[in-house]
């Protein structure tokens, strides 16, 4: 199993191994960005379009929010370092196209979420953005955006999900994973190339 729990719904498994701009100062800045992007995403499950529509949407909105390179090279562990160029490409290229597919995927199931901003809280190189998520017949649930300046820009790297860091559940099950297939990197991508299709 490669742990799609990590890479669907709202659950954008996302993280960053290059180095951020410090900027853990601007609390009101990340506020101001998660706040959008909630209203973002509230506005296209219930806005009432055709499901396709909704799903590309969606994707606009992942492609701009979040930070997918980071997301993959994190998620790889200490195994990008042992992948050679071009399977980091190709590996960086199917986690994209899985990881927006398992989110659009399921846009059809959130019809009625809504979202409550809390406070950005600093840390060292991140902010992090407390929401509770609100879905119909669901207990509300505390989730946190981690944002941090990624090429001049904000970008979320991280969802921790009622206290559940969704790249590092990520990057613990595709180390699993590699255990079990002798470490082959290019094992990995072609599990996650039949993953792909599968959402598609």
């Amino acid at each position: 199993m490669l742990g799609r729990r990590g890479l669907a719904g709202f659950g954008l498994a996302i993280g960053l191994l290059a180095p951020f701009a410090a900027w853990a100062d601007d609390t009101d800045q990340a506020e101001k960005f998660v706040d959008k992007l909630l209203k973002d995403l509230s506005a296209v499950v219930n806005g009432g379009k055709p499901v396709d529509a909704q799903k590309a949407a969606m994707r606009q909105i992942v492609f701009e929010a979040v930070d997918i390179d980071g997301v993959a090279r994190f998620c790889l562990g200490r195994f990008w370092r042992t992948a050679t160029p071009q399977q980091q490409k190709d590996y960086t290229e199917i986690f994209r196209n899985v990881m927006v597919s398992n989110i659009t995927g399921k846009v059809g199931e959130y019809q009625g979420v809504s979202f409550a901003l809390g406070k950005g809280q600093a840390r060292v190189e991140e902010i992090s953005v407390a929401s509770t998520v609100n879905r119909p017949g669901n207990a509300p649930n505390k989730v946190d955006w981690l944002v941090a300046n990624v090429g001049g820009k904000p970008r979320v790297i991280d969802v921790v999900a009622e206290g559940t860091s969704l790249r590092l559940t990520q990057r613990n099950d595709y180390s699993a994973f590699l255990q079990r297939n002798n470490n082959d990197v290019q094992a990995l991508i072609d599990a996650l190339k039949k993953q792909a299709v599968a959402a598609n």
